[in-house]
C-alpha cells in the first residue's frame, strides 16, 4: 500500500453526503499524532493498537478500498498470524459499530471509509492549509503563508499515527514527518524573507539538534546567524555539519550549503538585504492613521500646497521604465515659530492620503525645546504602529531604524515629522524606500539633509492673513471695517499662529469690534515685528491669546506649563490644577479651542514647546503666593508642582502595593496631601504606569527643593519597575542622579540615601556591578545616619548579590546576614524572603547544596504564607529555588519552580528576569543531560535579554549556549560561543573565565 502525495504527504480528498435534520454530530479523526475518533465532543473508543491500525490505514486510503489481504499487510507484513483475516475481520466489525455502518463500509471483499465531511480528517486539513499557504506564497502574501502553515503545523499533536504498529504505519510515519519537516522548513524560509532572523535562530537550534543531517535546517540556521550579526557563529555550523556528514555519511555538504558558506566569508551584500518583516499571524496588516485633524479654516499658502503635492505625488504615482517616479520624496518646511509649517503641512498630508493607502505616521519632535524627542522612541512608536509587537522592537537606534525600513518596504506610508530640530535627529526616521515620503517641518533650514526638497516658509501675504482672519471672525464682521482688519492683520506681523489667536480673541467677544482690537493691538509692545524680534514676536503673539483668557483659563494655561513631561494626562493635570477631572476636561478643551494647548490623544495633553516656554514665563510673572494650607512661602508654583509629585507618589504607591502586597516599604513612604488613581487590576495598574513613565521621572528630575526632595525619592522606590524592566532605565537612572545632586546641595541624607540605592539598584540591573556596589556602599552610609530601616536592610541586601556575583562569596554571606537581620528589626517578611533566597544562592556558590534548598524553601513558604499574591517576589523565590534544586540533583521540582517563575515574571514585564529564567532553565537541562533544550533556552534568553543586563549576564549565556550546541555536536558553534563569554569575562575580570578557558582547552577541535 503506498498512499504518496504529489506533494509530500498522502492526499485524502473530503467526501461530502448530506444528513438528515437530526442527525448526529459530525465524525471526526486524527492521524497527525495519536489515532482518534470523535463524535462532536465525544471521544470515542478505538480499541487496541492492531484496531487503531487497521483504522489508519483506512482513513489514509482516500476512501478507496483496501482488500483484506493488503489490510492483513498493513497490519503484519510478511509474518501474519494465522488467524489474521478473522482478526481484520473482527476489528472491521468492531469499529462499525463504534463509529457508523455508513462510514465504515464492506465491499469487494474488503473495507473502505466513506462519507466523511470537510474537516473530518485532520490530515486532509493540513494539506488544504499547505495548498492554500503555497498559492499565497506564490501571489507575495508572505504574512498569509506563514500564518497559515503555522496553523497546519499546529494540528500535529506529537508523532503521526503514534503507537500505531505494523509496517505499513511505520513507513506513514516516516513519510508524514518528513512532510511536516519539509513544512516547517518552508515557514522558516518564510521567516527569514520577512526579517525575522533573530527569532528563528533559537527555533533552527533546537531542529537542527534533533535533526542533525537535515542539511535545510542547518543552511537556515546559517542564514540566520549571518543575518543576526553572529557571523562567526554561522561559519561555525558549516564546520560541524561538514564534520558530521563526513563522520556519519562519508559525504561533503551540498553544494548550496557550501555556497552559502562562501558568501558569507565573502560577506556577500545580498545575504544582509532587510526584508519585510512578519506580519503577526493572528492580527490583520496595521494601517496607522495619525495625522492631526486639518483645520477648516486653511487658508492661502496655495503655491505651497501645488508645490508639495507635486512632490508628493512623484513618490506615489507609478514608476517610469526609465526609473522616474515611485522615489522616496523628502519635503522640508522652515520658518520661525507660529508662521504655519504644521497647518500647512498637516494640510497637505490630509489632501495626499488617497495617495498613500498602507497610511500615515506623525510625531511632534519637540526640536525647540531643551528635550528633543529621541529617534530611538520615535521610531518604537512608529514600529509599534506599524504592528510590530513590543517584543519584536529593538533596543539600538541603528537596528530600530533598520527594521522601520524593512517594515515600510513594499508599503505606500507618508510620514509627518513635525518640529524637528536639525537634520541629524530625522535621518533615522525616513523611510527610504520607494513609494514613501517624508514631510519635515523645523526652525531651521536643513541644508545637510542631502535629497530634501528645501521649502522656506515666509508669513502670509496680506490678503491672505486678511482671509485667514475673516474665516475665522465672520463675513459681516470684517466687511464694514476691512481697513481695521487690515490693521490688525498688519499689527500680529502677518503671522498665521497670530492671526489665528487674535481672531479667535475677537470672535469670543461678541460685543468687540474690529476696531476695538485693532486698537490694543496699536501698542508697539503688543505688535508682532518678525523681522527684528524672531521668538520675541511669537511671545508678542501668545500674549494677545493669554490676555483674553478667563481667569481660570489663564491660571491653567500657565501652571500645566510647569511640567517638564512631553505630554500632562487629564488626571494629573488635575492634580496641578487641584480641580475635580471634569471642571478640569473643560478648560483644557477650552485652551485647545483657542490654540494655546493642544489635545495629543484622548484624555492626554500637550504644549507646543515655544508656547510652553511663555505659560511658564507667565507663571513665573502672575502666580500669586500659594492658598492656605501650604508651606509658608511657598508660591502657586510650588504647590502646583508639589500636588503633581503627591499625585505620581500616591499612584505609583498604589501600583507597588499591587505588584508587592504586604511589603513594608510601602509603611515607609511619604504620604502627600493629593490622592493618586485606584486600578481594579494588575494589568491596568502597569499600564499606567509605563504610560506616564516619561512625567512621572520628569516630576522627580524637578523636585529640586528641600520640600519635596524626600517624596521624590520615595517616588523612585515605588517606580521601580520602570528601571527593573529595562524599558525606561536610562531616565530612571538620570532622575535618581538629579536627586542625589539635589540632596547633596540641600544635606538630606534620608533622600540621598534613597536615591543611591534606587541608583545602585538599576546599575546592578544593567551589569555595572563596580559601581552598582559603590552606590549600594554610599547608600548605606547615608541610610544608617538617617536611621532608615528602608535604606539599612536594601543596601546590605544589595551588597550581598554584587558581592556574590562577582565571587566575593564570604563577604555576599555577611552582606546578606546583615540585611536578613536588618529585614527581622523591621519585620519585613518580603524582605527577610528576599534575603534567605539570595542567602541560598551564596550557599549554593560555595557547595553547601542541602543548606541551599532549605533556606530557598524558608524564602518561598515566607512569600507564600500569608497568601498575599506577591507574585513579583514569590517570582525570585522561585527562582532562588530552582537553582538550589537544580544543583541538588532534583530535576523535575526545579523545573515546577523555575517555569512557575518564568510565568510570573512574563506576567510583571520584568525582561531581565524573564531571561534570566530561561538561561537558568538551560542549565536545568544540562545538568539533566538534554543539550538540545538546554540550547533552545538559552537562545531564547539571548533574545529576551537584547540591550539589557549587562555583559556579564551575556556572557553566562553564551557559556550555557556553548555547552548545550557542544552536547549535539555543534562543535565549531559552541568554540565561537565560549570565545566570545571569556573575551567578556576577561574584559569584566569575571572569575568566570577561568571555567571558559577550561571549556575550551577540553573541547575537540573540529
Amino acid at each position: 500500500m503506498d498512499d504518496r502525495a504529489e506533494h509530500g504527504g498522502p492526499r485524502v480528498p473530503q467526501q461530502r453526503r448530506p444528513g438528515p435534520p437530526g442527525e448526529p454530530a459530525a465524525l471526526r479523526f486524527d492521524v497527525l499524532g495519536p489515532v482518534r475518533a470523535r463524535r462532536g465532543e465525544e471521544q470515542l473508543a478505538t480499541g487496541s493498537p492492531q484496531q487503531r491500525a487497521l483504522l489508519a490505514a483506512l482513513l489514509l486510503r482516500e476512501g478507496r478500498t483496501a482488500t483484506a489481504a493488503e489490510l492483513i499487510d498493513a497490519l503484519w507484513g510478511e509474518d501474519p498470524p494465522s488467524q489474521a483475516l478473522a482478526a481484520v475481520r473482527t476489528y472491521a466489525s468492531r469499529l462499525r459499530k463504534a463509529l457508523d455502518p455508513r462510514v465504515l463500509v464492506s465491499e469487494s471483499g474488503g473495507y473502505a471509509v466513506r462519507g466523511l465531511g470537510d474537516g473530518a480528517l485532520d490530515l486532509a486539513v493540513a494539506q488544504d492549509l499547505a495548498a492554500d499557504a503555497e498559492k499565497a506564497r506564490a501571489a507575495g502574501d508572505l504574512g498569509r503563508a506563514r500564518e497559515v502553515l503555522n496553523r497546519a503545523l499546529g494540528l500535529w499533536d506529537g508523532e503521526a499515527l503514534a503507537g500505531v504498529p505494523g509496517p505499513y504505519a511505520e513507513a506513514q510515519r516516516v513519510r508524514l514527518e518528513e512532510w511536516r519537516l519539509g513544512l516547517l522548513e518552508a515557514r522558516l524560509d518564510m521567516d527569514l524573507e520577512q526579517g525575522c532572523h533573530a527569532e528563528a535562530v533559537s527555533e533552527l537550534t533546537a531542529l537542527t539538534a534533533a535533526h542533525p543531517l537535515r542539511e535545510r535546517l542547518r543552511e537556515l540556521l546559517m542564514l540566520a546567524l549571518y543575518r543576526s550579526g553572529r557571523q562567526a557563529e554561522a561559519l561555525a555550523v558549516y564546520a560541524d555539519t561538514r564534520r558530521l556528514l563526513a563522520e556519519e555519511l562519508g559525504v561533503d555538504p551540498r553544494a548550496g550549503l557550501r555556497e552559502l558558506q562562501r558568501r558569507i566569508l565573502q560577506a556577500d551584500p545580498e545575504l544582509a538585504e532587510p526584508s519585510a518583516p512578519a506580519e503577526q499571524p493572528t492580527v490583520a496588516q496595521v494601517r496607522p492613521a495619525q495625522l492631526p485633524a486639518t483645520v477648516p479654516d486653511f487658508t492661502g499658502r496655495s503655491s505651497f500646497v501645488r508645490e508639495l503635492s507635486e512632490v508628493l505625488a512623484a513618490a506615489s504615482g507609478p514608476g517610469g521604465g526609465d526609473g522616474t517616479g515611485r522615489v522616496m520624496a523628502v519635503s522640508a518646511l522652515a520658518g520661525i515659530g507660529g508662521v504655519g509649517k504644521t497647518t500647512l503641512a498637516v494640510h497637505i498630508a490630509h489632501r495626499a492620503r488617497s495617495a498613500f493607502p498602507d497610511g500615515q505616521l506623525y510625531v511632534d519632535l519637540q526640536g525647540a525645546g531643551a528635550r528633543a524627542a529621541d529617534p530611538e522612541t520615535v521610531l518604537g512608536s512608529f514600529l509599534r504602529a506599524l504592528g510590530t509587537p513590543d517584543s519584536a522592537v529593538p533596543d539600538s537606534l541603528a537596528e530600530r531604524a533598520a527594521l522601520y525600513r524593512s517594515v515600510l518596504d513594499g508599503r505606500r506610508v507618508l510620514v509627518l515629522l513635525d518640529n524637528a530640530r536639525d537634520a541629524a535627529q530625522i535621518r533615522p526616521l525616513l523611510p527610504g524606500t520607494e513609494g514613501c515620503a517624508a514631510l519635515v517641518t523645523s526652525r531651521v533650514r536643513m541644508v545637510d539633509l542631502a535629497g530634501a526638497h528645501l521649502v522656506d516658509l515666509d508669513v502670509m501675504s496680506p490678503d491672505e492673513a486678511l482671509a485667514l482672519f475673516t474665516r475665522i471672525v465672520g463675513e459681516e464682521r470684517v466687511a464694514s471695517e476691512r481697513e481695521a482688519a487690515l490693521d490688525v492683520v498688519a499689527a500680529c506681523g502677518f503671522l498665521p499662529l497670530a492671526i489665528r489667536i487674535a481672531a479667535s480673541r475677537l470672535a469670543a467677544r461678541r460685543t468687540w469690534t474690529v476696531s476695538v482690537l485693532a486698537a490694543k493691538l496699536a501698542d508697539e509692545r503688543r505688535r508682532l515685528d518678525e523681522l527684528q524680534a524672531g521668538d520675541l514676536a511669537v511671545k508678542a503673539t501668545f500674549e494677545l491669546g493669554y490676555g483674553a483668557l478667563e481667569p481660570a483659563q489663564a491660571r491653567a494655561f500657565r501652571l500645566l506649563g510647569l511640567a517638564d513631561g512631553p505630554d500632562v494626562s487629564l488626571a494629573a493635570a488635575a492634580a496641578v490644577l487641584d480641580l475635580p477631572p471634569e471642571e478640569t476636561e473643560d478648560l483644557l478643551e477650552s485652551l485647545v479651542d483657542t490654540s494655546l494647548l493642544e489635545s495629543a490623544a484622548p484624555g492626554r495633553y500637550r504644549y507646543h514647546d515655544l508656547v510652553r516656554l511663555y505659560a511658564r514665563a507667565c507663571a513665573e510673572r502672575d502666580e500669586e503666593p500659594a492658598a492656605a494650607g501650604a508651606p509658608a512661602g511657598q508660591r502657586g508654583t510650588e504647590a502646583a508642582m508639589s500636588r503633581l509629585l503627591d499625585f505620581y507618589l500616591a499612584t505609583a504607591t498604589g501600583v507597588y502595593a499591587i505588584e508587592r502586597p504586604g511589603e513594608r516599604v510601602l509603611d515607609h513612604l511619604s504620604r502627600g496631601s493629593y490622592p493618586g488613581l485606584e486600578f481594579a487590576d494588575r494589568g491596568r495598574a502597569l499600564d499606567w504606569l509605563f504610560a506616564e513613565a516619561s512625567g512621572l521621572l520628569a516630576a522627580v528630575q524637578q523636585a529640586g527643593t528641600a520640600g519635596m526632595l524626600r517624596r521624590a525619592a520615595d517616588l523612585l522606590l515605588a517606580a521601580v519597575d520602570l528601571g527593573e524592566s529595562g524599558s525606561g532605565s536610562r531616565q530612571y537612572v538620570r532622575a535618581a542622579t538629579a536627586v542625589v545632586t539635589a540632596a547633596q546641595r540641600t544635606g538630606d541624607p534620608y533622600a540621598e540615601g534613597r536615591a543611591r540605592l534606587m541608583h545602585s539598584h538599576i546599575l546592578g540591573v544593567s551589569g555595572q556591578f563596580a559601581e552598582s556596589d559603590r552606590e549600594a556602599a554610599a547608600a548605606l552610609k547615608l541610610g544608617l545616619a538617617a536611621g532608615d530601616p528602608v535604606v539599612c536592610a536594601q543596601a546590605p541586601n544589595q551588597q550581598g548579590i554584587l558581592a556574590l556575583y562577582t565571587g566575593r562569596h564570604a563577604e555576599a554571606e555577611r552582606h546578606l546576614t546583615e540585611a536578613l537581620a536588618a529585614f527581622r528589626a523591621d519585620r519585613n517578611s518580603p524582605g527577610e524572603a528576599s534575603a534567605l533566597c539570595n542567602l541560598s544562592r551564596v550557599h549554593l556558590a560555595t557547595g553547601r547544596i542541602d543548606s541551599a534548598v532549605s533556606l530557598a524553601r524558608q524564602g518561598v513558604t515566607l512569600y507564600e504564607r500569608d497568601d498575599t499574591g506577591m507574585a513579583l517576589r514569590l517570582a525570585n523565590g522561585k527562582y532562588a529555588l530552582g537553582l538550589a534544586l537544580t544543583s541538588a540533583g532534583e530535576s523535575a521540582l526545579a523545573l515546577e519552580a523555575l517555569t512557575d517563575a518564568l510565568g510570573m515574571f512574563q506576567d510583571a514585564r520584568q525582561q531581565l528576569w524573564h531571561g534570566m529564567t530561561l538561561f537558568r532553565l538551560a542549565e536545568l537541562h544540562l545538568a539533566d543531560d538534554a543539550p538540545a533544550r538546554a540550547a533552545a533556552c538559552a537562545e531564547q534568553a539571548l533574545a529576551v535579554l537584547h540591550g539589557i543586563g549587562g555583559e556579564w549576564r551575556r556572557a553566562n549565556v553564551l557559556t550555557a549556549l556553548g555547552r548545550g550546541l557542544h552536547g549535539v555536536g555543534q562543535l565549531d558553534r559552541a568554540r565561537v560561543c565560549w570565545q566570545e563569554a571569556l573575551a567578556a569575562f576577561e574584559a569584566l575580570k569575571s572569575p568566570e573565565a577561568a571555567d571558559v578557558r577550561s571549556l575550551l582547552a577540553s573541547a575537540p577541535v573540529g
